[in-house]
């Protein structure tokens, strides 16, 4: 499934060729300081940045979330959770998820990489693995985990202007992340976050 596409090349020589080994705990700032330290060590993660292959060109892959989950319900993520005792790395991992969450075929999927960790207010240590798909057919959302899937023409998402500014508030204090708004669909948060760090990464582009 290798890609003959010059952007793949060059994305594909930016992205770490193996999953980056977790740094320590201590050295880690998460994207949002917590109102108490943690009392765990940081939990393993995994998200897939899915590549699909359409005919009018690459898409990437989000997933907006169950209602009925207890956490971040309703919100737009990457297919991905934690790495289990049983994933041999953070890819099986991610690809599990995939499988799990939206029916994803391994087998429809070529991993090119990674990118550095990114560690969350909530104690997740997530590594994103960058992957092209060749979907045989349509994605089918697990309706215990996920109420739709779209897709986000990967055009616009290496576009700056596609991105503006989202805040919240926790425990009294304002926290900004990234937003990009497709569709109807707002993402935001981590996600957002981790799909400026591929813009930036992919184009070879730091943008304030």
């Amino acid at each position: 499934m290798s890609s003959d596409d010059p952007f793949i090349n060059r994305l594909t020589a930016r992205l770490l060729p193996v999953p980056p080994a977790l740094p320590a705990a201590e050295t880690l700032t998460p994207d949002w300081a917590p109102s108490r330290p943690f009392e765990r060590p940081p939990v393993p993660a995994a998200v897939l940045i899915a590549l699909v292959r359409r005919p009018e060109g690459f898409t990437v892959l989000y997933t907006e979330r169950s209602p009925d989950l207890r956490a971040h319900s309703g919100q737009v993520a990457f297919p991905g959770g934690k790495v289990d005792a049983a994933d041999s790395d953070v890819a099986a991992a991610a690809l599990r998820e995939a499988f799990e969450e939206v029916g994803m075929l391994a087998s429809e999927v070529e991993v090119v990489g990674f990118m550095p960790t990114y560690f969350t207010g909530t104690n997740y240590l997530i590594t994103p693995v960058v992957a092209i798909v060749a979907p045989s057919g349509p994605f089918v959302p697990n309706p215990g985990e996920v109420h739709s899937v779209f897709e986000v023409p990967l055009r616009r998402i290496l576009q700056i202007e596609s991105y503006g500014e989202f805040r919240i508030k926790r425990n009294g204090k304002e926290h900004r992340t990234w937003q990009i708004d497709h569709d109807g669909h707002r993402i935001w948060g981590i996600t957002a976050n981790i799909t400026r760090q591929f813009r930036d990464l992919a184009t070879g582009e730091v943008a304030s």
